[in-house]
């Protein structure tokens, strides 16, 4: 029992306790709900400035990270510049994962004592919508669900610049052997500040693989236990949020498979992720490679082309380990041979070879048939992986002429199924032949312009040829018993499995059907000896913030199909009239399904890129599949050969192995000239369509003008509100972040968003 004085002292603490708790909520809200600076600096998205003496501009923006068993400490270096002739006040907003903690504030000049706080969601959702309200912008809607990091206010200089870094911290969520990592960054296609990301990682057990579904990565093994990555420099300026995956080992091969739900298609979208053992161990058996080496010496390739090509095959043979294979071939109209069969690697036959490759002297025709032919059929070396590399710079003009035929000898004549990687050096080749032969037979085409160095490009095909871990790999769909599990995908892509060489990732893509779990059983000759791996993986975690998915997906298969329509074009020779779009129903069909696929996706190419021109009216099907008919024809179909060919070919290859995100629906031209379409933005997992002030969603894109919206929703209003959130409910927030009035579906009801006037 408590004497009297005693319940009052009690009494006491307790309301002192309450009273300093009191203070330091109503300080915490009075810091969130202190008005923005003259300029805030929102680096993932812009600057936005409410005084009128200019804006503060963001210049550059670096991102070191590293990870550390699932604990990522992120530094941002931001760059500002202030271009007025006065001191501009400015304070940081920056969106970020959930747990993040503030390890670090930084900022060059004098100034108050710097701090940053994480603000929770509800207090960010108040900051945000308070900037928003201000400046009219949606632009910040699309970090809404985000927490909020904000900083003190500080100084930058008139006509200077200030450096600020920030430091955060927080722990990554794992699915099983993967870890992810997210950089919030806008998806608007109108930010162009350039970012430098490098990621560093470390981790007690072996790393498999690193993957990132948004950015190119560079990636440097450091061990391992260790890889160090970077944005690729071409892709600083891709907007998006920096998406990375790792894959932790296991024994052998590892995978992780992430889904988005999509009741259309009877279940979803997947996209399976597999690595190799960071590093095979010194005892483990290897797969050894004989390499063919099939060299054109037509008379075309007189002079510094055959000189190059001689050099590159050297280096070719001095690559090859001890106790693997080579042949040589070199053919004009006629077809010689190194050796009636290959031969291991010694130093006399390398010497031998070395003779016999500085005897080669270009003249005559190009009797491409044979030369594959031959190579083909020769006895391979028990106990090996047989590789092609097939040179040419010209049209087959000897022997054998049809494309069709040609490209059946890969199909039909290639009985130790041998990898044929093909080189066209210089623009006068067949390239969709070269295309073909590659793809069915698990390689790839490679492309040689003018000026371009034959060296080089062989040797970095080679140098990826080195160390094959899995051959001959198959995949399977299983149930639980390992019965074929009937039904449950469909559209693989790719659908022949590459072989994996040393650091290699497959990146599978592909539609499942229904809710349970999904089993794969992958097979192959795994360093030497058959092995196959079981994976199983819940459909629960499928959601739509996994937007990459179903676009990668969908970027393969108009890959595909473009590819299916190029191949009929080696009909016309044959005969024209088969390859007319509009009397051939094989190409009519395949059109039609690229086009719809292109609008649906936002993914256009240069035969669909008219699709996002303001004056195309979508909703006039026939005149729409007409002209993409009438591009695929000339273009895919009856340019076989010349610099035309060539980008179709470069454009091709990229879209049927699409690992990362094509926001800017960027390809190359016919004068092989970089090309990028902004009329048409992929935001979340939605694509918009730009038609004047309004941005149309991809799924009315292609109703008629006069079809009005069933209800208008006015920015800054409180439906809008309650619209924001909903959206964000579903990571779509950020289709309401564009600029301009907005014509979309939600839950099924056709609404327009109207924009803030004058915006």
């Amino acid at each position: 029992m408590f004497h009297m004085k005693d319940r009052g002292r009690v009494g006491g603490s307790v309301l002192i306790v309450m009273l300093v708790a009191g203070w330091a909520e109503a300080q915490r809200l009075r810091s969130s709900a202190r008005p923005p600076a003259a300029n805030v600096i929102v680096p993932q998205s812009r600057a936005f400035a409410f005084g009128r003496n200019g804006a503060v501009r963001i210049t550059d923006m670096t991102a070191g990270v590293v990870i550390l068993e699932q604990m990522a400490t992120t530094t941002m270096d931001i760059s500002l510049h202030n271009p007025g002739r006065s001191r501009q006040q400015a304070e940081l907003v920056m969106p970020v994962p959930d747990g993040a903690v503030v390890r670090g504030f930084t900022f060059q000049g004098a100034g108050s004592e710097p701090t940053a706080q994480v603000l929770p969601k509800d207090e960010a959702k108040r900051t945000y919508d308070a900037i928003v309200a201000k400046v009219r912008d949606p632009a910040l809607l699309e970090f809404t669900g985000y927490n909020l990091i904000r900083s003190s206010v500080f100084p930058v200089p008139p006509r200077g610049t200030q450096k600020v870094r920030l430091t955060y911290e927080h722990l990554l969520g794992a699915d099983g052997d993967r870890i992810d990592y997210v950089l919030p960054r806008s998806e608007n296609l109108a930010y162009s500040v350039p970012w430098t990301i490098s990621v560093k990682i470390k981790s007690k057990r072996p790393i498999s693989t690193v993957y990132s579904p948004s950015h190119a990565l560079e990636t440097k093994r450091l061990g391992a236990n260790a890889v160090s990555v970077r944005i690729a420099p071409h892709a600083k300026t891709e907007p998006g949020a920096f998406q990375l995956s790792y894959l932790l080992e296991r024994q052998g091969v590892t995978a992780s498979l992430l889904a988005y739900p999509d009741p259309t298609v009877g279940g979803g979208y997947f996209l399976l992720l597999a690595g190799l053992p960071a590093r095979p161990t010194a005892t483990a058996p290897v797969i050894k490679r004989e390499v063919t080496l099939v060299l054109d010496r037509s008379g075309s390739m007189n002079g510094e082309k055959l000189e190059q090509v001689r050099q590159a095959a050297l280096q070719v043979l001095a690559g090859l380990d001890e106790g693997e294979a080579f042949n040589v071939f070199v053919y004009n109209e006629a077809v010689d041979a190194f050796a009636g069969r290959p031969v291991i690697k010694t130093a006399d036959s390398i010497k031998a070879a070395r003779a016999y490759l500085k005897g080669v002297n270009a003249r005559g025709g190009t009797n491409i048939h044979d030369a594959l032919l031959e190579a083909l059929r020769q006895a391979p070396v028990p106990g090996t992986l047989p590789i092609v590399l097939f040179l040419t710079d010209g049209l087959p003009t000897m022997g054998q002429t049809s494309e069709a035929a040609i490209r059946n000898v890969a199909i039909k004549a290639n009985p130790h199924h041998r990898r044929v990687f093909t080189f066209g050096v210089g623009v006068d080749v067949n390239t969709p032949l070269l295309e073909r032969i590659a793809n069915e037979t698990r390689a790839t085409a490679t492309f040689v312009l003018p000026k371009e160095d034959v060296e080089v490009k062989v040797a970095q095909v080679f140098k990826r040829l080195s160390g094959p871990v899995l051959a001959d790999t198959n995949l399977h769909v299983v149930n639980a018993y390992g019965a074929p599990a009937l039904g449950r995908t469909r559209d693989l892509i790719p659908a022949k499995l590459p072989d994996l060489f040393e650091g290699d990732q497959l990146v599978l893509t592909g539609q499942y059907i229904g809710t349970e779990p999904l089993s794969f059983k992958l097979s192959g000759d795994y360093l030497g000896q058959q092995r196959t791996f079981r994976f199983t993986f819940g459909l629960d975690k499928a959601t739509t913030r996994n937007a990459f998915v179903p676009r990668l997906w969908a970027s393969r298969k108009i890959g595909v199909l473009v590819d299916a329509i190029r191949q009929h074009g080696a009909d016309w020779s044959v005969d024209p009239r088969r390859a007319k779009a509009g009397t051939d129903p094989r190409t009519r069909e395949l059109v039609t399904e690229v086009v719809s696929l292109s609008k649906q996706f936002g993914i256009l190419t240069e035969y669909t890129a008219f699709l996002a021109r303001e004056g195309t009216d979508l909703s006039r099907r026939d005149e729409v599949l007409a002209k993409a008919g009438r591009n695929f024809v000339h273009r895919a179909m009856r340019t076989r050969s010349g610099l035309g060919s060539v980008n179709q070919s470069t454009n091709n290859v990229i879209l049927m192995n699409q690992a990362q995100t094509n926001r800017f629906n960027a390809y190359w031209d016919q004068n092989m000239n970089r090309v990028s379409v902004t009329t048409v933005q992929q935001v979340n997992d939605l694509a918009f369509y730009r038609r004047g002030n309004q941005w149309i969603d991809s799924r009315i894109i292609d109703r008629p003008t006069q079809a009005g919206p069933r209800k208008v929703v006015r920015f800054g209003s409180q439906e809008f509100r309650e619209l924001a959130a909903r959206l964000a409910s579903s990571g779509r927030q950020g289709s309401i972040s564009l600029r301009g009035d907005i014509l979309m579906v939600v839950d099924g009801q056709t609404i327009l968003v109207k924009g803030p006037a004058g915006r």
